[in-house]
């Protein structure tokens, strides 16, 4: 990409992204996380950022007689490019990278004008160890990221910050302090 894509491409994606909108068990599939962010898609689109338009969910690529779905894919209106987003509710897999590359260069192919940029890929995943994903990313010439996804807030802060912060408890008796002392 050139460089100003490539600044407007990185500032698109982030790591981790924080789903604290879905209303899921610890025990879910990457079904259920696809099925959650759709239902809320206004809110997913937020956590993306500016420039993104929803294009759909388990989105059918048919190669050469064969099916494939992207689980979801989207259009960024700035840069011009589709993104697809593969989810993933196990820890990285270096695999992984290699059906998100085949989705991307079928986008390419199959759907993307002549006038688009290349697709972008994002592979979000429940966790992953960024040594490994570095790695695996080393040989690819192609706008992809890895990115963790968290369903809380919390869940993406430093340790040191969320130790610095008051309890709920604290919170509420705070605010119910501040409450008497505007009624009474």
């Amino acid at each position: 990409m050139v460089p100003a894509d490539s600044d407007l491409a990185q500032q698109a994606t982030k790591d981790p992204y924080v789903f604290d909108f879905l209303a899921m068990t610890e025990r879910h599939t990457e079904r259920d996380l696809e099925l959650q962010l759709v239902k809320h898609v206004e809110k997913f689109l937020l956590e993306l950022g500016q420039g993104f338009a929803f294009v759909g969910e388990q989105v059918r690529l048919e190669i050469n007689g064969d099916e494939f779905f992207a689980d979801l894919l989207f259009y960024h209106l700035k840069l011009r490019c589709y993104m697809v987003i593969e989810l993933k509710a196990v820890k990285f897999e270096p695999g992984f990278l290699g059906q998100l590359g085949m989705y991307m260069a079928a986008v390419d192919d199959l759907m993307a004008h002549p006038d688009d940029k290349p697709t972008i890929g994002l592979l979000l995943c429940k966790e992953k160890n960024s040594v490994v994903a570095e790695y695996a990313l080393r040989g690819f010439n192609t706008p992809i990221g890895i990115a963790e996804w968290r369903t809380s807030l919390e869940d993406s802060l430093p340790d040191e910050l969320i130790s610095s912060l008051p309890s709920i408890e604290t919170l509420e008796a705070e605010l119910a302090l501040e409450a008497a002392r505007l009624g009474g």
